[in-house]
């Protein structure tokens, strides 16, 4: 008899395994169809990632996994280059085409911040991951991408690490908003140079 209600114990756990699944696959197809994207490169808006960047941070803390940060930026490009709106549009496209082909499909997550800003969050990838993938996603664009008057796009590219530990951090900050925005302000910081 115990055997019978072993069995109905292990049918019951994997029921509720099978059910926990599926509702995951649920809410992960519904937060494809619902996340706000940026309509020139398909990429999730900024208020779409801070909300991803909480997410990131929070389950660092709980799982003590890093995760880093890639800051890219054509700004400068754009500034040296007079280049018209809808050029500097068809160079953006090229430029995000070439980073998404760099970055791991459904792990990484991309989204544009600003006009000519974009930040890659890999969760699980330490700084020294996200170093490798920033200089080949800057090497790709420089090879590949070319405005319509043919000028090789140049970028600045920044990396940041998060993870329970992280000095760059310094003192321990309160919020999980002020982590983002420091987290931010250091890959950001890390571009310039």
């Amino acid at each position: 008899m115990w055997y019978f209600t072993w069995i109905l114990g292990l049918l019951l756990a994997c029921s509720l395994g099978i059910i926990n699944v599926l509702r995951l696959e649920a809410q992960e197809a519904w937060d494809k169809e619902h996340i706000p994207v940026d309509a020139l490169t398909q990429l999730i808006t900024r208020d779409a990632m801070l909300v991803r960047l909480r997410e990131k941070i929070e389950n660092t803390r709980r799982s003590g996994f890093p995760f880093s940060l890639i800051f890219i930026s054509l700004t400068e490009f754009k500034n040296k280059h007079n280049l018209q709106p809808h050029e500097m549009d068809a160079t953006l496209r090229s430029a995000v085409d070439c980073l998404k082909e760099d970055i791991r499909n459904g792990l990484d997550i991309a989204a544009r911040m600003d006009e000519q800003d974009f930040v890659i969050a890999m969760p699980g990838a330490p700084l020294h991951r996200a170093e490798q993938v920033a200089l080949k996603v800057k090497n790709d664009i420089f090879a590949k991408v070319r405005t319509p008057q043919n000028l090789a796009v140049e970028i600045n590219v920044g990396v940041a690490e998060y993870s329970e530990h992280a000095v760059e951090f310094g003192e321990e900050i309160e919020t999980i908003e002020h982590e983002v925005n420091e987290l931010l302000r250091i890959a950001t910081a890390k571009s310039a140079h």
